[in-house]
């Protein structure tokens, strides 16, 4: 793609986040996208049919960016699990004004849960690989530990990140050691550690 094109439609799109966190989406009009855009309304047009479109496509985009960004590097384990975790955190602290408005937007809730389903197969990967949770029925480890972190990091972005994401992480580390790995499980953890 040209390099233009894609700098309008990052503009058309960056502007879309800002509006959708100032007023609901059904009262955005393409008008004022395209005013915040700073383009005119048959250039919104010429990248998305409508506004539906356009909100389609920036859940895909800020998702695959998310994703990209914080995949793990090499075997999933414990410790790239916590690496994983402050990559998003940290990455989410970067990027706070565009993914605090995509994860809280009040009637599109859609980014919120792809996010999450996003999530639910990457934490069944660790857990596949990991052996955490000896004892639970994986797939009701998996939709805990996905809506939990899904429900944190909302809450985070939403009280303005209060703490750091390695106090964030190592707050929900140690939730997950004393919860949910066993003794010998978090013995092998901290040696690795």
């Amino acid at each position: 793609m040209d390099r233009r094109i894609a700098k309008t439609r990052q503009a058309i799109m960056e502007a879309f986040v800002m509006l959708m966190g100032e007023k609901s989406f059904e009262k955005i009009t393409i008008q004022e996208i395209a005013d915040r855009a700073d383009v005119n309304r048959g250039t919104v047009y010429l990248h998305f049919t409508d506004k539906y479109a356009l909100l389609d496509q920036c859940i895909e985009t800020y998702l695959q960016l998310l994703y990209e960004t914080c995949l793990p590097d090499g075997e999933l384990n414990e410790v790239s699990a916590k690496a994983l975790l402050l990559r998003t955190f940290q990455f989410l602290q970067h990027n706070a004004s565009i993914y605090s408005t995509l994860m809280t937007s009040k009637g599109v809730p859609v980014f919120r849960n792809r996010m999450q389903a996003m999530m639910e197969r990457g934490i069944e990967e660790i857990i596949k690989n990991c052996g955490i949770g000896s004892g639970i029925k994986p797939e009701i480890l998996v939709q805990f530990l996905a809506v939990a972190v899904a429900g944190l990091m909302e809450w985070w972005m939403v009280q303005s990140m209060p703490y750091t994401p390695e106090e964030m992480v190592e707050q929900l580390l140690l939730i997950l050691e004393r919860n949910l790995i066993l003794p010998e499980q978090l013995a092998e953890y901290k040696r690795k550690a």
